[in-house]
């Protein structure tokens, strides 16, 4: 028996197993005694149906719970800043160590994953980050703290591309931008479900008790409930999850990819029937064939992610200065220096509405996301990729313009819901322009560059926002408009085939 990706699959007939009917079909021109089928033919006669509404709840759980541990310590930093003494700069080198350890993560995990297979990958970097974010809520300074922060993010920066490259390759061609538009939106529920705790949990003082000589805030009860969704993740993929028949067709694997096959094929019908160097991905798309959309991804990702993570992990920040002092979050009086700052901050007794503000932002991703999957495979990514960061630049220029607690919550959730729409897109196009064995490490490779970004914004706000907070907040802006005209280089990848 002979598997291949892209010339017919073939098996002998007569093969008395369950889902025979996936690969029981004649092609001319063969032999009377053998069938073949390509991938994408073999995808289609698996059905779409139940196999693939479960994958899209697992593999959704985990996109939310990567979203859940990057967002976890934004929401508690206006709190925890007090017990870890923390200066406006310490909160800015805080997340970016969590963009960091993601930066790290993406390539090595997206190398691995297609060296060794997705599933497995997929299991020990969900693992390390739900157990190294849970043991940093133990942290009693602010050095343990960014240094389980930085393992919970190598953690995350692998399962983030390879849960897109896994989920996508189980995908037929004419649902694949639906359904991995469909699995983006996870992201929200799993800003929603971080916001929502937080809103919950932190404001909660009488859920603090003495545990040993540290006295355990209701903030760190917040960041080990923030970990359960990846530790429930890792255990799903562990005990119940195949590899992904592509990758396995890939390896060489032949017999291994139709067994999945006819796993798929049995859900979906249930009712009716029974060497390698380091650097060599980096070489590789960078081949002059791929040079020109790598350059170009790679403007569109830091683009997308110093604007979009440069807000949203100081926006609990921002909006508690709103509350603090009034008006806009660049007119609040602020100190000068970030030291000083820690001196007279106050974190006690928790502004509730602060955590409110942020669900309701969160929440305001939804629109986007069913805008996203409504119109992906209807206008492509591209339009939407281009049309959304435009947009995005202007929410961010009208943040820092607003004078008004009401109505710089409308701009944030506007550019809530049109962000989202850029980073959905995003997903899809990466995923379309690369062939199997170079897809995750290129998706690795690209959100490793997006965590630079992350890092650079994060530590950017942490210097700059006491200082002038405008100018920070249209460096986002013009990053975004940059994004947006870069995009227009990418390819049209509208309804192509995987390679």
């Amino acid at each position: 028996m002979a598997l291949r990706d892209r010339e017919p699959l073939l098996r002998p007939e007569g093969l008395d197993c369950e889902g025979e009917a996936v690969l029981e079909r004649k092609k001319t021109g063969r032999d009377s005694h053998e069938v073949a089928l390509t991938f994408e033919e073999a995808l289609e006669e698996t059905g779409f149906g139940t196999f693939h509404i479960a994958l899209l709840a697992i593999c959704g759980w985990a996109n939310a719970s990567d979203a859940v541990e990057i967002l976890c310590v934004s929401f508690l930093l206006p709190t925890a800043r007090c017990d870890l003494h923390l200066s406006s700069a310490d909160m800015g080198g805080l997340t970016a160590s969590v963009f960091l350890g993601m930066m790290i993560g993406g390539y090595v995990w997206g190398v691995l994953a297609d060296r060794q297979g997705r599933q497995r990958i997929l299991v020990f970097s969900l693992a390390v980050n739900g157990i190294f974010g849970a043991v940093s809520s133990l942290a009693s300074n602010y050095w343990e703290f960014l240094l389980l922060r930085f393992i919970s993010g190598v953690g995350v920066g692998g399962s983030i591309p390879v849960i897109f490259s896994y989920f996508s390759e189980f995908q037929p061609r004419d649902k694949r931008g639906c359904m991995v538009s469909a699995l983006a939106t996870f992201w929200m529920a799993g800003n929603i479900l971080a916001a929502g705790l937080a809103w919950l949990v932190i404001p909660r003082t009488s859920l603090s008790f003495q545990l040993g000589s540290l006295h355990f805030q209701s903030w760190r009860l917040f960041v080990i409930l923030c970990s359960i969704p990846s530790l429930s993740s890792a255990l799903i993929f562990a005990v119940g999850m195949p590899e992904s028949p592509k990758y396995l067709i890939q390896a060489g694997q032949g017999v291994s990819a139709i067994q999945v096959f006819q796993r798929m094929f049995y859900w979906n019908h249930r009712g009716t029937a029974r060497s390698f160097s380091g650097l060599d991905p980096i070489r590789k798309i960078l081949a002059q064939k791929l040079r020109t959309t790598s350059i170009t991804l790679s403007i569109v990702f830091f683009s997308i992610s110093f604007g979009y993570y440069g807000l949203w992990m100081w926006f609990p920040e921002l909006l508690k200065r709103i509350e603090t002092g009034g008006g806009s979050a660049c007119s609040s009086n602020q100190s000068s220096s970030g030291e000083k700052s820690v001196e007279n901050v106050t974190c006690y007794p928790v502004k509730t509405v602060v955590y409110k503000e942020g669900f309701i932002i969160a929440a305001a991703n939804l629109p986007g996301n069913i805008f996203s999957i409504l119109l992906m495979d209807l206008l492509g990514g591209k339009f939407l990729l281009c049309a959304s960061l435009f947009l995005s630049g202007i929410c961010a220029f009208f943040i820092w313009e607003v004078k008004t607690k009401t109505q710089n919550l409308i701009v944030s959730c506007v550019f809530s819901a049109i962000s989202v729409i850029a980073w959905n897109s995003l997903d899809v196009i990466g995923l379309e322009l690369y062939p199997t064995h170079l897809r995750s490490s290129a998706l690795g490779i690209f959100t490793g560059i997006s965590r630079i970004a992350s890092i650079v914004a994060n530590l950017v706000f942490g210097l700059l926002v006491d200082m002038n907070c405008a100018i920070t907040i249209l460096l986002v802006a013009v990053i975004l408009f940059i994004g947006s005209l870069a995009c227009f280089k990418l390819p049209n990848t509208k309804h192509i085939e995987l390679n």
